[in-house]
């Protein structure tokens, strides 16, 4: 009995030596392989495997679920870095891809029901204050430094991560690990745009030169400029403009993300607006708790410089569009630019670069015979009511969550790999294949340096001191879900022609105070939201706000003089 007992201790032992030698030369393979390149060494990228190696010992076996949205990034962590993690740890992931909205409502869904439906969700930074607030959410401060320790990696190096403000709540901690980022940016055809005919054309009409839109009066000239003016390029039907109108909810997406913000509706801040956010919610500068969202509580949802935005955003897709748009969502409008017909887009979300450089074989009208783009991106033009010293645009930081109803030994083994997939390791390469930076070195690495004229712009971007006045939805919004479906539902009466712009966004504002006052009387009567619910400030006639604290008044001219700037010197400006 006893021999039997030494035979087979010495038999695990083997198996458990066997195994950590697997890893380790797993690792060593996939370093050599497919970890390249690296901000690390070849050896500090072992060492960091061999962590990972150590700590995932006791979750060896075990299969985990986890969930993100449909972009190349996240393709290439499902198919990809799934199959490195497991052959280096031990530890199955499934990695499953829906739409956004899907994932937004799995994140519901079990918040709601406390159900374990997914071990972690690549979910947007726009939730934090939901995170935050509903306590539902783990708080990684606290985890990393707690229960979690164990199986937190000493070379994780969060101040490397871009976009961890963003990610923070009101309480300073953080509850998202960002894992990409991608930011909106305005897009154009530089080669139609530095085309001399055309140039004196435009300035003929207009008065001054053809070049990247700083307001929304020299966007709404050049969209006209291409659309009526010179109407076809080549051959071909071309357009000023490109959006998409459909009554779904990546509509709504669009509006919260940038619309409202580059208009200039909310307050001066970043990464948000105090008191007033972009989503012309109010919440005070001392304050968790949101007052509202209407002009008669004190916010700007329904003030001038929103309904101007909604109103510009319906006229334009109508008058300057390709035929078709106004019924597009989200991800149908996207292969709309490489088509090759459309002249500017006045937000773009950089996280399909990685499909407007496909090759030209590949049906991309956007790039010459080099695979080099014809197109740049840069920032987005502000509008009439926008100031200096507000948010300009959104920029979204797809993160990490974790919550409660996850049990401990699954929570940790996913958080295992959520550092896995973010580690400097594999981070770079990452970046490369999906082209949504999140850490600082890996956008500042020679390899970017060498890769830039073939991005549009994108590496110049990153590196300017311009890429922190764009950000996502901030700590205003008390609860994302709740809210954010409201918006496409009044948004799309807009598209339809059931509602003016004004009758709309009066609607919208009204039903997001009222579902805030269900969430006050929630947390007044259980901390539901852990006393930072919404505490609505009662309703006064709106003149009492409008340019007293609240929503901007009225300009009596929302279109002045439109402004351009040559790219050529913009991106100096960048690079000084």
């Amino acid at each position: 009995m006893k021999h039997g007992l030494i035979a087979a201790t010495c038999v695990a032992v083997l198996s458990s030596a066997g195994s950590a030698y697997a890893g380790t030369s797993d690792a060593q393979s996939w370093i050599n392989s497919e970890f390249q390149p690296s901000t690390l060494s070849k050896s500090e990228q072992m060492s960091e495997m061999e962590w990972f190696i150590k700590a995932s010992k006791p979750y060896q076996g075990l299969e985990i679920n986890v969930l993100s949205e449909s972009i190349p990034t996240h393709t290439y962590e499902s198919k990809t870095l799934t199959k490195a993690f497991e052959e280096i740890t031990g530890i199955k992931v499934n990695h499953q891809i829906l739409g956004e909205g899907e994932v937004v409502q799995a994140v519901q869904t079990q918040m709601q029901t406390n159900r374990n439906l997914y071990d972690g969700y690549i979910n947007d930074s726009d939730l934090i204050g939901t995170h935050s607030r509903l306590q539902m959410a783990v708080n990684l401060s606290d985890f990393m430094v707690g229960e979690g320790k164990d199986v937190t990696s000493p070379t994780l190096d969060l101040d490397d991560f871009m976009g961890l403000s963003f990610t923070t709540g009101p309480d300073g901690k953080i509850y998202q690990l960002p894992d990409q980022q991608f930011v909106n940016l305005y897009w154009f055809r530089k080669d139609w745009f530095d085309r001399s005919d055309l140039q004196n054309q435009f300035k003929d009409i207009y008065g001054y030169d053809l070049g990247v839109p700083v307001n929304w009066s020299a966007y709404e000239d050049i969209a006209e400029f291409f659309s009526v003016h010179v109407k076809e390029i080549d051959g071909q039907t071309i357009y000023g403009h490109m959006d998409y109108g459909k009554r779904a909810p990546d509509l709504g997406w669009r509006m919260t993300d940038a619309w409202l913000s580059m208009a200039g509706a909310g307050s001066k801040g970043t990464p948000n607006g105090r008191p007033i956010d972009e989503w012309g919610i109010r919440m005070e500068e001392d304050s968790c708790n949101p007052v509202g969202a209407s002009v008669t509580r004190g916010g700007a949802t329904n003030g001038p410089a929103a309904v101007y935005s909604i109103r510009k955003w319906d006229e334009w897709l109508r008058k300057y569009a390709p035929p078709g748009a106004a019924d597009y969502d989200f991800y149908q409008s996207l292969p709309a630019l490489s088509q090759g017909n459309v002249a500017q887009q006045i937000f773009w979300y950089s996280a399909f670069t990685a499909d407007m450089v496909a090759s030209k074989e590949s049906g991309n009208n956007t790039v010459d015979d080099n695979g080099t783009p014809l197109w740049r991106m840069a920032p987005s033009p502000a509008g009439p009511y926008w100031e200096e010293g507000q948010k300009l645009g959104y920029q979204d930081v797809g993160s990490w969550t974790f919550f409660k109803s996850t049990p401990l030994e699954r929570r940790k083994a996913a958080w295992l790999y959520a550092q896995f997939v973010t580690s400097k390791t594999v981070s770079l390469k990452k970046t490369h294949v999906g082209l949504t930076p999140f850490r600082d070195s890996d956008i500042r690495h020679e390899s970017f340096t060498e890769r830039a004229p073939k991005l549009g712009g994108l590496v110049e971007f990153y590196r300017s001191p311009d890429r922190v006045r764009w950000s996502p939805t901030g700590v205003n919004v008390p609860d994302y879900p709740k809210l954010a479906q409201l918006w496409w539902q009044n948004i799309g009466d807009v598209n339809s022609g059931t509602f003016t712009p004004q009758e709309a966004m009066d609607r919208l504002a009204a039903e997001m105070d009222l579902t805030m006052s269900r969430m006050q009387r929630a947390d007044e009567a259980n901390g539901t939201y852990g006393g930072c619910g919404p505490r609505l400030n009662d309703e006064i006639d709106a003149s009492e706000w409008l340019g007293k604290g609240g929503a901007k008044l009225k300009l009596s001219n929302e279109k002045p003089q439109g402004i351009t700037i040559n790219y050529d010197v913009l991106v100096e400006r960048w690079n000084q």
